[in-house]
């Protein structure tokens, strides 16, 4: 296949439960292997939910909106192919004949993925104190400040202002906060 092919999305059925492990397992796999090029992103998209919690408290937690499936962004080669086909957990790539099918961009933007974080260079470089606007969950639209920056799990912890004025603090994936 061609080098200069562009990497397109595909949807990967794993196991329950072992999204974020399948998410973790490639992207090690990919590192060793020099596949950056071929293998871009990988993504189990979730969604903050707020719980009440039994004392009352509200708490917000992330839920896989799509439990068992993962989506990743790759140029198909027999190696790339091998590498996330292989991945423990995985139980084969969505497609007839487990034949992998690209997602057209519609279909991507349509289960909540933000084509532009992968467009522009991400928020991978924010730094502490930086204004940014959550973009999905319960509290999108909402504003706060960054606190810190964990890239190794693609989140950061930002405070917004809430619950009748209290700083509150949220740990958000990158991908649901944009800068301002």
């Amino acid at each position: 296949m061609s080098e200069l092919q562009e990497a397109r999305w595909y949807v990967v059925h794993t196991y329950s439960g072992h999204e974020n492990k399948v998410k973790a397992t490639i992207e090690k796999a990919v590192k060793t292997r020099g596949m950056e090029q071929f293998i871009t992103d990988v993504v189990v998209p979730t969604e903050d939910v707020v719980e009440t919690t039994k004392t009352g408290k509200e708490k917000v937690r992330q839920r896989k909106i799509y439990p068992s499936y993962v989506l990743i962004k790759m140029i198909i080669t027999d190696e790339s192919w091998y590498i996330v086909r292989n991945t423990k957990g995985v139980t084969g790539f969505v497609g007839p004949g487990s034949k992998p099918v690209p997602l057209s961009d519609a279909e991507v933007e349509a289960m909540g993925i933000d084509l532009t974080v992968f467009k522009l260079s991400g928020p991978e470089d924010l730094e502490v104190g930086e204004v940014v606007k959550i973009t999905s969950g319960p509290f999108v639209g909402q504003t706060g400040t960054v606190k810190h920056v964990d890239t190794n799990n693609d989140t950061a912890r930002i405070c917004i202002d809430a619950f009748g004025g209290k700083e509150t603090p949220l740990e958000m994936s990158l991908k649901n906060i944009e800068r301002i």
